[in-house]
């Protein structure tokens, strides 16, 4: 019980914070398409009219959705416990009697679900503008969507930990933001090893569902295993790493100021 009055005082406390500033999401929304469509533009001029032109801009639909997901998952964590430095409230949250790792825990499923406010616009965005529509198969793309970007959740939480200890981390963030999109656009067909990079298999398998239609239960297990894997080591080096950070940032006495 006490855990779910915590999730959802977290969730609303978000939920107020996108409702009270929707200027803010719209401009985010518009730069990122602004982005897309210098990349559209310029992918159109290169490929002209050949054959395969259709396929490369599903693709890059594809992967400008994973990219701005994963962008929203890395920083969200980060930019929340800077906040809070800032306001001086990082400490109270270390007085949660469920313990911080469950505020962080809540603070990402919650991101999660309201960053769809932020993505589906911008995915129709895209492909009204395109003229590409992608199948949207909500049973497959659901768990490979979670799965993909719980890496990014794991970079966030090194971020956040990285964040305790040197406050100022905005040119991290802008590095990461294109060390991304190598990892989105890496050819795990033609070189299998790039599977274990973040976002890698799991923007191949999103995408042979939305461009392909194949579903979930036709794609390959090992695949599947792989990327669960991924998920599953990539978080849990993040909250590990974090937690240590957190050891280095009490010791110095860093998480009552900013």
């Amino acid at each position: 019980m006490r855990h779910w009055i915590l999730f959802k005082t977290i969730f609303k406390k978000e939920w107020i914070d996108y409702k009270r500033y929707p200027f803010n999401m719209i401009s985010s929304i518009i730069t990122v398409y602004l982005v897309f469509l210098v990349f559209f533009l310029g992918l159109k001029f290169i490929a002209g009219g050949t054959t395969k032109f259709g396929s490369t801009t599903e693709g890059l639909i594809v992967g400008f959705f994973i990219w701005t997901y994963a962008i929203s998952a890395y920083s969200s964590l980060s930019w929340s416990l800077m906040n809070e430095a800032r306001a001086g409230t990082l400490e109270q949250l270390y007085m949660c009697p469920l313990g911080f790792g469950w505020v962080s825990i809540f603070l990402i499923i919650s991101d999660f679900f309201l960053s769809l406010i932020f993505t589906v616009p911008l995915l129709f965005l895209m492909m009204l503008t395109t003229g590409k529509f992608l199948h949207l198969d909500v049973i497959t793309l659901f768990p490979l969507i979670v799965l993909t970007i719980s890496a990014g959740y794991g970079i966030g939480f090194i971020s956040g930990g990285l964040g305790l200890i040197y406050k100022k981390i905005q040119a991290f963030f802008q590095i990461l933001q294109f060390v991304f999109i190598g990892f989105i656009s890496a050819p795990v067909d033609k070189a299998p090893i790039l599977k274990i990079l973040p976002f890698s298999l799991g923007t191949r398998l999103i995408a042979e569902n939305m461009i392909g239609k194949v579903p979930i239960y036709r794609m390959p297990m090992s695949d599947l295993f792989l990327l669960f894997a991924n998920a599953v080591i990539y978080m849990g080096l993040g909250m590990l790493i974090f937690k240590q950070c957190e050891k280095i940032a009490k010791k110095r006495g860093l998480l009552g100021h900013y």
